[in-house]
């Protein structure tokens, strides 16, 4: 290792969601899924999630502090866990899924105690901050299909992220700061899916696409549409009979036009995606009407590769 690289272990509940938020961050070298804080050598998943080893769900990442200090690690650490729950985090539950800080030196110790102390005395939790600050331990790699879970399973990942409660109390209480968006996405990607515009009709880039794939928020990567399902309303936009589940999307009433319309709108990543109108074919009636910069599509012979293999059955 070299003197630019260290350590850092975190537990906090489900270790699929553990990973995915600090991957994406510059200066992060490396994430593993493990289990710390037991007694058992090399336990197995099993062993762990039933509370009979003494360890936590955990990551370890080697980061490059000169990039990505320790202090931002910990800032990104609180807003991915419940730091008031004792029992575990959000569905799961037990001592396996219990949050905590395990620090490498003093150094790092020094930095938990303080940024656990400012986060109680910021006053966004009313009830008392019981995650952990413990001394770091042996740390056991977790089986290789959790690791880098998210990105081998995107759309279970995204399922159970849904599910877990995780993704809801994080909006509440660390509702996200978007404007980083404005470097991934072009001004009409942004424009779309951040301040609900309206590209042009027959001027984009799906709107007579003819090749099999899905379609999927061109934030999120969560997955919305099919080309099964995709037909040509006339409209000069992409048009969809049905998304790929009613989960897929959300709909609301929006009255920022003339006439009401539902507007259609990603479930995890909120993006403005286009409107649902009444006027279309097949049994349901509806014509989803989306624009193309709110998407990303992919390829059938290239959902495998992505992380999205289980929608192959759709085009059987």
């Amino acid at each position: 290792m070299s003197m630019t690289e260290e350590i850092a272990t975190f537990a906090g509940g489900c270790f699929w969601c553990m990973v995915e938020p600090f991957d994406e961050q510059e200066g992060i070298l490396g994430i593993r899924s493990g289990y710390t804080g037991g007694e058992t050598e090399n336990p197995a998943y099993k062993e762990v999630i039933s509370g009979d080893t003494g360890h936590r769900e955990a990551v370890q990442i080697t980061f490059d502090p000169e990039l990505y200090p320790y202090e931002k690690l910990l800032e990104l650490f609180w807003q991915q866990i419940d730091p008031t729950d004792d029992g575990g985090q959000f569905k799961d539950r037990g001592s396996s899924y219990r949050a905590a800080i395990y620090y490498h030196n003093e150094s790092q110790k020094e930095q938990a105690i303080q940024s656990k102390t400012e986060l109680w005395e910021s006053g966004k939790f009313n009830s008392p901050i019981v995650t952990e600050i413990l001394p770091a331990g042996p740390f056991y790699e977790a089986e290789e299909y959790h690791q880098d879970f998210y990105k081998k399973n995107a759309f279970r990942y995204a399922l159970y992220k849904r599910g877990s409660g995780r993704e809801a109390f994080k909006k509440e209480y660390w509702p996200e700061d978007r404007s980083h968006l404005r470097v991934s996405l072009n001004d009409m990607q942004y424009h779309v899916t951040q301040e609900n515009g309206t590209e042009p009709p027959y001027e984009n880039e799906y709107w007579d696409n003819k090749e099999e794939g899905l379609y999927v928020d061109i934030v999120s990567g969560e997955p919305l549409f099919t080309s099964k399902a995709q037909y040509d309303s006339g409209c000069g936009w992409p048009s969809f009979t049905k998304p790929v589940m009613d989960a897929s999307v959300k709909e609301r009433y929006d009255l920022s036009h003339k006439s009401t319309r539902v507007e259609v709108r990603s479930r995890e990543g909120d993006s403005h995606l286009g409107h649902v109108f009444t006027d279309g074919p097949g049994p349901r009636g509806l014509r989803y009407c989306i624009n193309s910069a709110a998407l990303r599509f992919i390829p059938k012979d290239r959902l495998e590769a992505e992380g999205y293999g289980d929608f192959l059955i759709l085009f059987k």
